[in-house]
């Protein structure tokens, strides 16, 4: 059961009433406002966009109408008074935190608040969550800060403990099937299987529903489970598992890169097919691929890291299968797949395959090279 779209600046955050109670609270009443936000959540469940929308309503005279400008450029990230940082390197440095602490310095210029969005609080280094603790510990009136990460754990200790927390919860499948219908025009039955198959990611849900290319890949992805009979067929799929993520790597960022680089070169005024460039672009171009290929990194893990979550979600299927529990199947349009693996294994090899996927991600997180954490997941995922 679905409780319908939240008005204004909050329509695209959905299942999350609790959440919003309390925010709404905050908006319209001095007395429940603090300083520092900490809003967590499951991946994909919508960290952000929720604390997009509560700066929008900050702003707005109207606590949060979704219309005026205010609303609109708080929620896009254009507003004077709403910087953010979503970084896309593999931590924060200690510069970026000076950075935040300098605007969070500075008086409202033409909004109520000044407000610093942090969209990955969890990559903030013992040194970079440092720099901001004075600012966070002594805040400058009419200043708060919204930090965003998928656990409290995930925060440094000294920072999570001077902010309020709200948690986000993972929303329904029919929840964000009715997002993917009103905000995407997706039809009805496409988004339920979309957002079925993305466990209600919201992001993957509608990629999963508007292209084909993605569905392919996902579905290349848990197929990998019914073929890995031995060590060969291990290590193939290992390396399949990389190519796929960066397959979607390149889809993603090879134009983008090429743009920013071009917009580089004509900034500088300098010849985009010139054999050799002068010392000073140079090192701007150095500067900018050394900052593309972390990012590239980056998502080349994410991808990765969203393939083993669809790759757990074959065998927790199967373990449905095998103990017979009256539970919706995550892959139901690809039965075919789990019933091949639910007749493999039994249900404490499941559980081990399962395990073995945790670990693996584990061991990415921690900067094993993902090729070799891939390929020792995949021997434990040998079928008999």
């Amino acid at each position: 059961m679905t409780t319908g779209a939240a008005p204004g600046v909050w329509r695209d955050v959905v299942g999350q009433e609790p959440a919003l109670e309390v925010l709404h609270r905050a908006v319209s009443d001095d007395a429940a406002m603090t300083h520092a936000w900490l809003f967590t959540g499951p991946p994909g469940s919508g960290r952000s966009v929720a604390a997009r929308a509560f700066a929008g309503a900050l702003m707005c005279a109207a606590d949060g109408c979704g219309e005026c400008r205010e609303c609109r450029t708080a929620l896009d990230g254009t507003h004077a008074d709403v910087d953010v940082l979503a970084t896309e390197a593999l931590s924060i440095g200690v510069a970026q935190a000076r950075e935040l602490v300098q605007l969070a310095g500075r008086s409202p210029s033409v909004g109520r608040w000044r407000v610093i969005l942090v969209e990955d609080a969890d990559r903030l280094t013992e040194q970079s969550g440092n720099a901001l603790l004075k600012a966070l510990e002594e805040p400058t009136p009419r200043t708060v800060w919204l930090l965003c990460a998928p656990a409290t754990d995930d925060v440094l200790v000294t920072v999570r403990s001077r902010a309020r927390h709200v948690r986000l919860r993972t929303p329904s499948v029919e929840d964000v099937a009715d997002l993917l219908v009103r905000r995407d025009g997706v039809e009805r039955q496409a988004a339920v299987h979309a957002a079925r198959a993305a466990q209600s990611h919201i992001g993957m849900a509608r990629r999963l529903a508007t292209d084909e290319g993605t569905r392919t890949r996902r579905y290349d992805t848990i197929s990998l489970t019914t073929r890995i009979r031995g060590v060969a067929d291990a290590v193939s799929a290992a390396a399949d598992l990389v190519r796929i993520a960066e397959e979607e790597r390149d889809k993603v960022l090879v134009d983008r890169h090429a743009e920013e680089k071009a917009k580089l070169l004509a900034t500088l005024g300098a010849e985009a097919g010139a054999r050799t460039q002068p010392p000073h672009v140079r090192s701007q171009i150095s500067g900018l691929e050394k900052s593309q290929k972390t990012r590239a990194t980056r998502f080349t893990r994410d991808m990765i890291d969203r393939s083993l979550t669809d790759l757990l979600s074959v065998y927790r299927d199967a373990l449905v299968l095998r103990t017979g529990e009256a539970v919706a199947l995550v892959n139901e349009d690809s039965r075919e797949v789990v019933e091949d693996v639910a007749r493999a294994l039994s249900a404490e090899r499941l559980l081990l395959a399962m395990d073995a996927i945790g670990v693996a991600r584990r061991r990415i997180e921690a900067n094993v090279a993902p090729l070799l954490a891939l390929e020792a997941m995949a021997i434990d995922l040998t079928l008999p």
